[in-house]
């Protein structure tokens, strides 16, 4: 499995807050901050807009950090990615991600 697909089965490489982080754009990071305030009914500032990557690096952003039932979940289970995971075809936080993402179940069947 590719590092830098999340336990989840997103691809951290296409995620904006990493594109941001990795060219240290504070541009990226101000117009990914709007967005995700908006989506999430959220205040979330530029400078929480940094992350390496869900399982690699030490940078996350504050919901990937310690927010993500998933990722806490995977890393209390000691799983690779959910897709190890006998769970993962019935489990209701993996659910949200993997009903609206035909990318990210593939991602994490074929890992």
């Amino acid at each position: 499995m590719r590092d830098l697909i999340a336990f989840c089965g997103l691809d951290c490489e296409k995620c904006d807050a990493r594109i941001a982080t990795m060219n240290n754009d504070d541009s990226l990071r101000r117009k990914t901050a709007e967005l995700w305030s908006r989506l999430n009914g959220a205040e979330i500032t530029a400078d929480m807009i940094n992350c390496e990557g869900c399982r690699v690096g030490v940078l996350k952003t504050p919901f990937c950090g310690s927010l993500c039932q998933i990722r806490q979940c995977a890393l209390k289970r000691e799983v690779e990615t959910c897709g190890s995971c006998p769970e993962m075809n019935s489990c209701v936080k993996l659910e949200a991600i993997i009903s609206n993402n035909e990318e990210a179940l593939r991602n994490l069947k074929n890992g």
